[in-house]
């Protein structure tokens, strides 16, 4: 007997309804028809939608053709017509019209569920590529980090930002400051950290400190004597508010 699965994902059942099978094939989904109840309600209901879809979209005559068609019997002959051929024909017509616009209907759900699929593999290598780049980033900053070369100094918050704690990690031979900013205590918007580099008594900007990031690079200064971090309006000052330190070490 054939399997309920193969009949129902080759559309058997729409074939047979219409006719399309061999004999071979007809008579085995008919098997399986008399031995599946279950196989055999949606083999019901799907005649019972093909004659509904059919019965909706008859289009009754024009009364004109009507009365020219009952003029034209006589009234004394009785006439038998066999409109059996004519309906199995219509019928025909009207189920291969319903299956077409069935197997459409899969096409388009197939495209749409395609485009859905496509569009999410898109996000997820987005993602990837995303996570792949912070991981490198965070893989050099470590390892610059943790080189033999590297000093870290830690700048401790004053009376304007009490437990505050900025962690400066400095390489000399490579030119390279990393600051972590995240002990430092976080800011209103319009208000940023900036650190400073004391030379030879001349404050140079090294750059900003944004709090939500681990570790911030930022620009080396020959010669600093002393790392110093203020309190500036957002985006950064071009000379420190020396009223605003926060926190400074020495070099």
């Amino acid at each position: 007997m054939m399997e309920k699965k193969k009949i129902l994902e080759e559309g058997l059942l729409e074939l047979y309804l219409t006719g399309e099978l061999s004999e071979e094939q007809a008579s085995m989904v008919e098997e399986a028809l008399d031995q599946d109840t279950a196989l055999r309600e949606q083999f019901d209901a799907l005649e019972a939608d093909f004659e509904r879809m059919g019965m909706e979209q008859a289009i009754a005559p024009p009364p004109a053709v009507k009365a020219r068609i009952k003029d034209s019997v006589q009234p004394n002959l009785i006439r038998k017509t066999n409109w059996t051929p004519l309906s199995i024909a219509a019928g025909f017509a009207l189920i291969f019209g319903l299956s077409s616009f069935w197997l459409y209907e899969k096409w388009q759900n197939a495209e749409s569920n395609l485009e859905t699929l496509q569009t999410q593999t898109d996000r997820l290598q987005r993602q990837v590529n995303n996570l792949e780049s912070e991981f490198r980033l965070t893989s050099n900053r470590l390892e610059s980090i943790n080189n033999p070369d590297v000093i870290p100094l830690v700048l401790y918050g004053n009376q304007k930002a009490p437990n505050g704690k900025a962690v400066a990690y400095v390489n000399h031979k490579n030119h390279l400051v990393l600051v972590n900013p995240k002990g430092l205590p976080v800011l209103p918007n319009d208000k940023t950290y900036q650190m400073w580099s004391d030379v030879d008594g001349e404050m140079i900007s090294m750059g900003t400190l944004p709090t939500d990031t681990e570790l911030v690079s930022l620009k080396y200064i020959e010669n600093a004597e002393s790392l110093n971090i203020t309190i500036e309006p957002a985006g950064g000052s071009d000379h420190p508010n020396v009223e605003q330190l926060v926190s400074f070490v020495t070099l």
